[in-house]
């Protein structure tokens, strides 16, 4: 088995994981509206910005942000540096969901480490965030 399946297995695990204990917490959420949420800057991003760091169609970002608007997941602002453009923000009930997804991962982790050891689990981390160094193009 090739590493790039070696590493989307786990990933897709946690992220199937993660989606159904948001669900299961009353947030009504795809799964490519969660990804997109996921990319967004802290105090917001252009549609554009967003679309890229989603790796999908600034159309394709477009319709996800009017989905979650209109759910109440996400604003469009002015942007204060540009009075023409406007920012995508996360909303109150978007951040509700973050400790909700966080928790899931601590307890995921939790088993991994359980399942492979502390030591291994540790360098796994250490690989993976030199890997992060030259893959990563948002870091």
């Amino acid at each position: 088995m090739n590493t790039g399946l070696l590493l989307y297995i786990p990933y897709r695990h946690l992220e199937n994981r993660v989606m159904t204990a948001i669900r299961a917490a009353g947030f009504d959420v795809t799964l490519a509206q969660a990804r997109l949420l996921q990319r967004l800057n802290p105090g917001g991003s252009r549609l554009t910005e967003l679309a890229e760091a989603a790796q999908v169609t600034k159309q394709t970002a477009g319709f996800l942000v009017d989905q979650l608007e209109r759910a109440g997941y996400v604003r469009r602002v002015p942007d204060p540096t540009d009075g023409r453009a406007r920012l995508i923000q996360a909303t109150a009930k978007a951040r509700a969901a973050a400790p909700i997804a966080e928790d899931e991962i601590a307890r995921i982790e939790k088993e991994w480490e359980e399942h492979v050891g502390k030591r291994r689990m540790t360098q796994l981390r250490e690989a993976l965030g030199k890997l992060c160094e030259i893959t990563d193009p948002y870091r």
